[in-house]
């Protein structure tokens, strides 16, 4: 089956996935987070795409941005990679690739699923076991969101100024969102839409991206198998 082709759509939020090549390593220490992430705010800034969420685990990163323009992720991802990878490979004296191929992407509907991706991507290394609350790991966007720490590359989505009048009240709402877990078919919902290239919204919002990007969104369904012999 042919790949379809990404949807870029400049002013609507994009969910990332860059995983390390058989899900292998991707980060060794501090300091290797610490360079992509000072690449990242590089390229976010050259590239002009808004960085709302972010999380950087030990074999792959989730990101959740907002292009201004149609190459704006793309761009920031190609170089962000190709950065990356002459980094890693000349401090750990490796060659090759680092990457599983092209990174994953889908668009987001801000209105109902913007702070659920964000939530998702922040709660990355509790569901994996590192930390028991998302504010203990250091590389994520939730010591910005949730405890209102600055950071280069953070830009706050409007729905999440939208939280409270001052950046204490935004931060206490935001943290209030974590009282409750993310529901298992919102968790899935979220990775198969990234994975799948395809939209994370709701049924007018996938309408409006087919409209506007010429492509579908959603997952064909198959029917059912016909007896032997049909035509």
């Amino acid at each position: 089956m042919a790949r379809l082709p990404r949807i870029r759509l400049p002013g609507i939020p994009q969910h990332v996935i860059q995983r390390g090549n058989n899900r292998q390593a991707c980060f060794g220490s501090d300091e290797d987070f610490a360079a992509y992430a000072h690449w990242l705010e590089e390229y976010a800034r050259q590239f002009d795409v808004a960085i709302h969420a972010w999380v950087f685990m030990t074999n792959h990163v989730h990101l959740l941005v907002t292009p201004a323009t149609v190459d704006g992720v793309s761009s920031l991802m190609q170089s962000l990679g190709r950065r990356y990878v002459r980094y890693f490979n000349y401090t750990y004296r490796r060659s090759g690739t680092l990457w599983e191929g092209r990174f994953k992407s889908c668009v987001v509907d801000a209105e109902d699923y913007l702070l659920l991706c964000q939530r998702y991507i922040e709660l990355n290394p509790v569901r994996a076991g590192m930390v028991m609350f998302p504010g203990d790991y250091r590389w994520s966007s939730y010591g910005s969101n949730g405890l209102g720490r600055s950071a280069a590359c953070w830009t706050p989505h409007p729905l999440y100024m939208s939280l409270g009048q001052t950046p204490a009240e935004r931060s206490e709402a935001y943290r209030a969102l974590f009282r409750y877990e993310l529901d298992e078919e919102v968790l899935t919902d979220i990775q198969r839409s990234a994975d799948q290239g395809m939209a994370l919204g709701s049924v007018r919002f996938k309408e409006e991206i087919e409209r506007l990007s010429g492509r579908r969104v959603v997952n064909l369904k198959r029917g059912p198998k016909g007896k032997a012999g049909a035509g």
